[in-house]
């Protein structure tokens, strides 16, 4: 996996993380379901790179 990937795949993790907790804490369930879908696309991101490495080597 690229380290700018990499970096890329964790920020929009930590993101959407961030945007689930202030959804939680104001009660807004549109923004917290955001930032979990902004985790699960960046956790399939982070898979798909990882399968690329495997068959890199």
């Amino acid at each position: 996996m690229g380290f700018e990937d990499k970096v890329n795949n964790t920020t929009e993790n930590t993101t959407g993380k961030v945007k689930e907790g202030v959804g939680r804490a104001t009660d807004n369930e549109r923004l917290e379901a955001e930032g979990r879908g902004d985790q699960a696309r960046a956790n399939l991101k982070q898979a798909g790179e990882k399968i690329k490495d495997v068959f890199r080597s």
